[in-house]
C-alpha cells in the first residue's frame, strides 16, 4: 500500500488540499469496486494538530504532526495562499528541514501550484525544473534562481520530484501520480468522474504577459512602453538602443537583466498577447489579426503563437471568442 502524506501548510489553501485527499480516496474505492485492494492509505501531516487556512476562513486537523512522519512513499505539498509569497513561506519555515530530511530518506515529493514556492525553499528543487502558477513566475524566479521554471509546463517530473502548474494544473498531477502508481485505466476513469483534461500538457493558453515591469531600470520601461504601443510596426533592436542613447550590446544585456526576457522574447510576447486579446473578444480571421500585430509570415505567426500559448490562431480563438454572451434582460425572471 502507498503511503501518501498531504502537508497542511499554515494558511494554506484548502481548495488545494481537499483535491489531493480525494483524488487518492476516491481512487481505493474504484479499485475496490472492480475487485482490487485499497492502494492508498492517505494521512494529513503538519506542524500542529489544528492548521488555520485561507486566512483563517478554514481550519484542517491533521492525522499527525510532519515531525513524526519517518516513512511514506509520497509527500504532497498544497498550494500556499496567494499574495507576497516570501511572507507565506516564512510562516512555514519549520517545516522545511523536515521535508528536506523526508525527501533524503527516499520518499517523493509534489508540489501543487503555489507549493513549488515552500518546495523550492527546501533546496530540493536547486538545479531542477519545476512549474507553478504562471502569474508567479518572475517572482518565483527572484526568490529561486538556481531552478530553473517549466514556463507553461502542466505538470514536472524530476526523478521523483513532482510540481504542477496554476490552479486545476494541481488535477492534471494528481491523475498522473495515480496512474503511475495505479493503472492507466483507473485515471481515465478518475478523469471522467472529475471531468478533468487528462492529457493536457500546457497552461500558456491561460496566461496573462504582464510586461514584467517591476523592476528600476527607467530606460528598460520607456522601451518597454514603446514596444507595446506599436505593436503593429516593425520594431529593431537598434532603434530600441538609439531611443535610451546606449549601445545595442548594452541594450540587449539591460533588457534581459531587467525582464528575464531577449528582446526579441519580449517584442513576440507583446504582440501574441495583444492577439490572444482580438481573438477573444472580436470574430476576426487569422490575416486580420496577424497584421495588427506586425507579422507578415502566416506561418511564422501561426508557429510562434503555438509556441507561446500551446495553441494554433484557430483553436485558440475557436476555445476563447467570447460571442454574445450576454442575456437579455428579460431573461431574468424570478418567481415567488
Amino acid at each position: 500500500m502507498k503511503r501518501i502524506c498531504i502537508y497542511v501548510p499554515i494558511n494554506g489553501v484548502i481548495e488545494a488540499i481537499t483535491p489531493a485527499a480525494r483524488i487518492f480516496q476516491t481512487a481505493n474505492e474504484f479499485l475496490l469496486a472492480n475487485g482490487y485492494p485499497a492502494k492508498f492509505k492517505i494521512e494529513l501531516v503538519g506542524l500542529k494538530k489544528i492548521i488555520p487556512l485561507s486566512n483563517g476562513l478554514y481550519s484542517v486537523t491533521t492525522d499527525r504532526l510532519l515531525k513524526e512522519v519517518t516513512e511514506a512513499d509520497l509527500l504532497i505539498i498544497p498550494a500556499l495562499i496567494d499574495g507576497e509569497m516570501s511572507k507565506a513561506v516564512a510562516l512555514n519555515e519549520p517545516a522545511l528541514p523536515l521535508i528536506a530530511a523526508i525527501h533524503a530518506r527516499g520518499t517523493e515529493v509534489a508540489s501543487l501550484c503555489l507549493g513549488a514556492f515552500l518546495l523550492a525553499a527546501t533546496g530540493i528543487l536547486d538545479h531542477k525544473k519545476c512549474s507553478t502558477h504562471w502569474a508567479y513566475y518572475h517572482e518565483f524566479m527572484q526568490l529561486y534562481p538556481n531552478v530553473e521554471i517549466a514556463d507553461g509546463t502542466v505538470i514536472t517530473d524530476e526523478a521523483g520530484i513532482y510540481s504542477s502548474g496554476g490552479a486545476n494544473s494541481i488535477w492534471n498531477l494528481l491523475l498522473y501520480l495515480v496512474e503511475k502508481y495505479t493503472n492507466r485505466e483507473t485515471a481515465i476513469l478518475l478523469a471522467k468522474y472529475f471531468a478533468i483534461d487528462i492529457d493536457r500538457n500546457s497552461q500558456n493558453a491561460f496566461s496573462i504577459f504582464k510586461g514584467q515591469k517591476d523592476h528600476n531600470d527607467e530606460g528598460i520601461i520607456q522601451a518597454q512602453d514603446f514596444i507595446e504601443k506599436n505593436i503593429g510596426e516593425r520594431i529593431s533592436i537598434d532603434q530600441l538602443a538609439g531611443l535610451i542613447a546606449v549601445s545595442r550590446r548594452s541594450f540587449e544585456r539591460r533588457f534581459k537583466q531587467a525582464t528575464n526576457n531577449t528582446v526579441l522574447e519580449y517584442i513576440q510576447r507583446v504582440r501574441i498577447e495583444a492577439a490572444k486579446r482580438k481573438f477573444e473578444t472580436k470574430r476576426l480571421n487569422i490575416n486580420e489579426v496577424m497584421y495588427d500585430v506586425g507579422y507578415t509570415d502566416t506561418k511564422a505567426f501561426r508557429d510562434v503563437f503555438k509556441k507561446v500559448t500551446g495553441l494554433t490562431p484557430i483553436e485558440y480563438r475557436n476555445k476563447y471568442y467570447k460571442a454574445n454572451l450576454e442575456m437579455p434582460a428579460a431573461s431574468y425572471a424570478f418567481t415567488a
